[in-house]
């Protein structure tokens, strides 16, 4: 334990409040700083998104042997209804035609983070209705 402790004392106070504004940006605020970061900066993150991702998926390590409950709901494909399947993704996400879109078109994409089994179960049914597929991790 004490290794631990010094590994994450070494984190100065900046890195660590915004490393823990980045973990807990909405998917549309993480897509909105991956553009920011793009066009103003020439940053472009692996996969439009990864540094999100990155981080969502190094918080969880510590707590492998626990029952997991709390899922992220992944788009993986759209098969060929990707009309129906951004609508659906639009109602889930709250966002616009043209972002669902993006998200839709860019798959992989995670639509939710960090939500139940049963919203995440839920929001699966919903998008494989449309005709699409989708991964909860």
């Amino acid at each position: 334990m004490s290794d631990e402790a010094t590994a994450v004392a070494e984190f100065s106070a900046e890195a660590k409040e915004m490393g823990d504004k980045i973990a807990e940006l909405t998917l549309k605020q993480a897509k909105e700083l991956s553009d920011y970061l793009k066009e103003v900066h020439g940053i472009e993150p692996a996969a439009g998104g990864g540094v999100v991702m990155a981080a969502a998926a190094g918080d969880g390590g510590g707590e492998a042997a626990a029952e997991q409950t709390e899922f992220d709901v992944v788009l993986t494909g759209f098969g060929d209804k990707k009309l129906n399947v951004v609508k659906v993704v639009k109602n889930l996400t709250g966002a616009s035609l043209m972002e669902a879109k993006k998200m839709v078109e860019g798959v992989p994409a995670t639509l939710k983070e960090a939500v139940s089994k049963e919203e995440a179960e839920k929001v699966k049914a919903e998008i494989e209705e449309a005709g699409g597929s989708v991964e909860l991790k």
